[in-house]
């Protein structure tokens, strides 16, 4: 009878093995700096709307999107707001652990995966194929895929197809105050969370996790003599963040190892998430269980085991948030 391998084999063995393979995947996960640090690649797509040959119009674009993306989040709650969804439909599309990317759950535009969509428009393309897309129906090209840009054009550009035409989530007096929020909130929290879970040494994950938390402590304190980022009004800057801490309890806090603090712990920023979530129709473009679903179940270098959190409880994001006169934002949303 053969001896077993000691204990003590088995697991130098197992762990030069998954250290090596978990260096793999995460090379191909998310590109790091020599000092380990995650590095987002830009966007390569940054055309707009307004300008030729892309002219303001009902129905000509079509917006991709994963429900569990952020970014991808952040044109689904401007859309909303400004009551497009008739002029701009959304095709959703979903990660594929087996083939690495977005796939459609039906054939679209002759494609089957987001991939196939990325080089009919640009043949030869070798980059990321990420969500969102902007997408022109009509010259079969994708218009922009940086969020932070489509969210601009949806709130400027088709104030003629919109329900709501005269909400301005840029307007021009604020637009230096959303521009320097934006600036300090993009790379210490709405990139920061994926430079913690990202992070590929210790020292690369530390310094994340102290840029975070030290500027969810600078917006909380604004937020304790401003009910939103830039005043009393909802800009791009609210939305911008809203969609990273609407999954940071569920997902960042455990997952992305930002767990100094939750959201919920925060007086105001926890008020704060609560009143925009309860903005009309807000809460519809927020699918809990396709981000447990999309971070937990396809992310395999930072969740082997492919097991989904059964909570959290939600329930709380419709409790009153007491951010303004009867919990009601000054300016009115259709219903």
């Amino acid at each position: 009878m053969k001896k077993a391998l000691p204990p003590k084999l088995i697991i130098q063995s197992g762990k030069f093995i998954w250290t090596t393979m978990w260096h793999l995947m995460m090379s191909r996960l998310a590109p790091r700096s020599p000092s380990g640090e995650y590095i987002r690649p830009e966007s390569q797509f940054r055309r707009f709307i307004g300008t030729d040959p892309y002219p303001p119009a009902a129905g000509r674009y079509r917006l991709y999107v994963g429900l569990g993306c952020p970014w991808a989040h952040r044109t689904l709650v401007t859309r909303a707001l400004k009551g497009l969804e008739d002029a701009i439909p959304i095709t959703v599309v979903s990660p594929s652990p087996i083939e690495g990317g977005w796939i459609f759950q039906q054939p679209e535009e002759g494609c089957r995966t987001l991939a196939e969509l990325y080089a009919k428009a640009q043949p030869g393309y070798a980059g990321r194929s990420t969500v969102p897309v902007l997408w022109d129906t009509e010259t079969q090209a994708i218009v922009n895929n940086e969020s932070s840009e489509i969210i601009v054009m949806l709130n400027s550009e088709f104030n003629e197809f919109a329900r709501n035409p005269t909400l301005d989530l840029y307007p021009a007096e604020l637009q230096e105050t959303i521009d320097q929020w934006n600036a300090r909130i993009y790379p210490a929290v709405n990139n920061g969370v994926y430079r913690c879970g990202f992070a590929q040494t210790q020292a690369a994950y530390e310094k994340a996790c102290y840029e975070l938390f030290s500027t969810l402590d600078e917006i909380e304190a604004a937020l304790e003599t401003h009910r939103y980022l830039c005043g009393d009004r909802v800009t791009l800057a609210d939305v911008r963040l809203f969609t990273t801490l609407f999954r940071f309890d569920i997902v960042y806090y455990g997952l992305f190892k930002c767990n100094r603090r939750r959201i919920q712990d925060y007086k105001n920023l926890g008020a704060y998430l609560r009143d925009i979530y309860q903005l009309p129709r807000v809460s519809e473009t927020c699918n809990l269980e396709a981000i447990k679903q999309e971070y937990y179940g396809n992310l395999f270098p930072l969740n082997p085991g492919g097991i989904i959190p059964v909570g959290p409880d939600m329930a709380g994001l419709m409790e009153p948030h007491g951010r303004g006169e009867g919990d009601r934002p000054k300016f009115r949303i259709p219903e």
